[in-house]
């Protein structure tokens, strides 16, 4: 592999699931020589989350530990030990940033809070990924995904009119407290050139989301509106919306404000520019459900990639929905060589997404998930100076 930009950092990575790891993936992805911290004998608990090959549960073979530990190495300690909490000490004099994700107070009962760790290594930088950040009257509390986009403000907005509230697929907020974490240690290895100082990051996964809020809150700000649930429409404009197809669905964001032609020619349909109850986009709105009783015909006798082709080259925004076996087979992507094959000596070869910018000089770089404790006598010995009879007598104490 050629030199990366991170390849000068070492990380101590104490996290665990999901928001921690997924920061800490990024940084070995641009070389930063990543130590995942293991619990002895059970390791990540992401390592007993499926899906599994032909469902059957083993720690080395979860497809969500896979994807989120890729180039990282992993050593096994019991950090609430006694024992375990001097060596994450000895460790944080090597490294430059430790990455966590425990509860608030956690570390501070063990004697591994920021200033504890700042007197040791004045250099290091410190992330804590948590739900509310550390202060606060949510700080203690706990929440998953779907209590985040509750309380973010977002799932008020998503799904249909006069139904419930939406919650979105999947771990988005946890990837977002994750990205926003690698971000921050990303500015704070840069303020260390200038100030020879580390710093302590405080990642709130609550704030991650709710600072994406930006056309609601400026309308609410600005006018007083509150914004209400539209299901797949807008109201500043149709036809912004999803239309079913022959094989699926298709997205189009028809802003017709300045020019209505091209969407009423892609379909066939341009006596509809003299139709009244669709020249302006507050009556288009309006009639909403009229203009899309005049257009469905023609979507309805078309494939989504006919109907993708034909609205770019008209310069339409639509795009096609795809599922996952298109999104892994789409030309684009595969022309970008974005998806990434990675050989696992337990699973073969796995599918995983590529970095979601590009470093020219320094590009994306990662390598399969390590198996539990694979690393403990390079980083034990190599590190710290233990010896071979040094770990057996740690690992019979349950300490690693």
């Amino acid at each position: 592999m050629s030199k990366q930009v991170l390849s000068h950092v070492k990380v101590l990575d104490l996290t665990h699931h999901l928001s921690g790891p997924f920061c800490s993936k990024f940084l070995a992805a641009f070389g930063a020589e990543v130590i995942k911290v293991e619990r002895p004998g059970e390791g990540d608990v992401s390592r007993r989350i499926g899906p599994f090959p032909n469902d059957e549960p083993h720690p080395e073979k979860s497809a969500l530990f896979l994807f989120l530990n890729t180039g990282k190495k992993s050593i096994t300690l019991d950090i609430h030990s006694p024992t375990g909490v001097e060596i994450v000490k000895k460790l944080v004099k090597e490294v430059d940033v430790l990455v966590e994700n425990f509860q608030p107070g956690v570390l501070s009962q063990l004697g591994l809070d920021y200033e504890t760790l700042d007197k040791i290594n004045p250099r290091l930088i410190m992330a804590s990924i948590t739900n509310f950040g550390q202060s606060g009257p949510y700080r203690d509390y706990k929440a998953n995904s779907m209590v985040e986009y509750a309380l973010s403000g977002h799932m008020y907005i998503t799904g249909f009119p006069h139904k419930e509230p939406l919650t979105c697929l999947e771990y988005q907020p946890e990837y977002q407290g994750g990205l926003h974490a690698f971000d921050g240690i990303l500015g704070s290895l840069y303020w260390r050139e200038e100030s020879g100082q580390g710093q302590y990051i405080d990642v709130s996964i609550q704030e991650c989301l709710a600072g994406q809020h930006e056309y609601t809150l400026a309308n609410y700000a600005y006018r007083g509106v509150i914004q209400e649930r539209l299901g797949n429409r807008v109201d500043i404009d149709h036809p912004i919306t999803l239309y079913p197809c022959k094989d699926g669905w298709v997205s189009m964001s028809g802003r017709m404000s300045l020019n209505q032609e091209p969407v009423f020619l892609m379909v066939d349909r341009l006596d509809l520019m003299e139709d009244p109850r669709f020249q302006t986009a507050r009556s288009r709105v309006e009639h909403a459900e009229e203009l899309d009783a005049e257009l469905m015909p023609w979507f309805l006798e078309h494939t989504k990639e006919e109907v993708f082709q034909l609205a770019q080259e008209l310069r339409v925004l639509g795009g096609m929905v795809l599922r996952i076996e298109e999104l892994l087979q789409n030309p684009h992507y595969k022309a970008r060589e974005f998806w990434q094959e990675i050989e696992h000596p337990e699973v073969g070869k796995v599918i995983y997404p590529g970095g979601p910018f590009r470093m020219e000089a320094t590009p994306w770089q990662t390598t399969r998930a390590p198996f539990l404790g694979e690393h403990n006598q390079e980083i034990y010995c190599g590190w710290l100076g233990y010896s071979k009879e040094d770990l057996v007598r740690l690992r019979g104490a349950w300490v690693i």
